[in-house]
């Protein structure tokens, strides 16, 4: 009897919490906050991947002074007042400092030759030797300067043939792709259910993902990676953390992860980027793996605590990391159907202004 009264009043409270507390706190922010504060825990796991994001993010720009996403950032920006027209003579004055601090801190600490290093420099050359005259630029050009000569040799593991700053495209070399071409592979492309029993290489994925990384990105900070699982008995456990697999969850034989990362940003404003950049990698990701022969389906990851304990715990992510969504891949069976899934209509889609 007892339990029955306590199961009434715990349905009772969650059909309060869950459908007439919304409709009273929806109205005004203040209300809405509280809604969240005191009831609903559903921005619990968000509210702190972001403070930890944002933490290790200043932590790193300001005490350690080596932040390779600010220094990424930073690097963008400098190359957007390069080919801004008309070009002011001086600009980048209050952030240059920041720039240049971190690039001796992430120059410093690096062991791997990285194609971005190249980048870093080249934009900073081009930066100082085009800038008109100012004595915070002037002062930060001669630290510059300083610290690369101190390399002596080493700058050369970093550099390449190519100078990478803003140029003007070349026509010439644009792919002879056709509208109809391209609107062909979108269509042809669906999520695919039934993979064949054979191992997806993993030069393949790598291509893929290849293309995935030219993808746009806020301020070129590419906030994500790819966990790759094609260990058969890893996959088995893997494609069982997502929610909608049961059905086809045994054709998968390749299994990734799209994780953001929230230590890319200094403030909240940006915490939606994770979700917005890595999607426009993932549609690049799914059509290059359909040229290559391989097929993929898009997994959905809602936001439920248990689940995503479980991935945190298999994946071993960070505080300030985020499943974003999952993807299957493999070799289409033939014998197996994909959904029709009709799309909405373009005035449905579309509106001019």
């Amino acid at each position: 009897m007892i339990k029955k009264i306590i199961k009434r009043f715990k349905a009772y409270r969650k059909k309060i919490i869950d459908y007439y507390l919304p409709e009273f706190c929806y109205k005004s922010t203040f209300m809405s906050s509280m809604y969240y504060f005191i009831f609903s825990p559903a921005f619990r796991r968000e509210n702190k991947a972001v403070l930890a994001g944002k933490v290790k993010h200043m932590k790193e720009a300001q005490v350690e002074k080596a932040n390779y996403f600010l220094l990424v950032r930073n690097i963008h920006r400098i190359e957007k007042g390069l080919l801004m027209r008309p070009r002011r003579d001086v600009f980048a004055k209050d952030y240059i400092k920041e720039t240049v601090d971190s690039y001796i801190g992430v120059m410093g600490n690096q062991s791997e030759s990285l194609s971005q290093l190249s980048w870093f420099t080249d934009v900073l050359n081009s930066y100082f030797d085009t800038s008109g005259e100012d004595k915070v630029i002037a002062k930060e050009k001669i630290r510059y300067k300083e610290f690369v000569q101190g390399l002596d040799g080493q700058l050369s593991n970093f550099q390449c043939t190519k100078i990478k700053i803003p140029y003007h495209r070349n026509e010439e070399l644009k792919p002879r792709i056709s509208y109809e071409d391209f609107h062909k592979l979108s269509k042809y492309r669906r999520s695919v259910r039934w993979f064949l029993e054979q191992p997806v290489p993993r030069e393949l994925i790598d291509k893929a993902i290849l293309v995935a990384s030219q993808a746009p990105s806020a301020c070129n900070r590419q906030p994500f990676e790819y966990h790759i699982v094609d260990n058969p008995q890893l996959v088995k456990e893997a494609v069982k953390l997502p929610m909608g697999t049961t059905g086809y969850a045994r054709s998968i034989q390749t299994f990734i992860v799209v994780v953001g990362n929230l230590d890319a940003y200094f403030d909240e404003r940006d915490r939606h980027l994770i979700y917005i950049d890595a999607s426009l990698a993932n549609m690049s990701l799914m059509l290059a793996l359909e040229t290559l022969g391989l097929g993929s389906v898009s997994i959905n990851w809602p936001d439920i605590e248990e689940r995503e304990r479980k991935m945190d715990r298999f994946l071993g992510l960070k505080s300030y990391q985020r499943p974003i969504m999952c993807i299957g891949v493999g070799y289409p069976d033939p014998e197996g159907m994909v959904a029709f899934s009709e799309k909405r209509d373009l005035n449905q889609i579309r509106k001019f202004l």
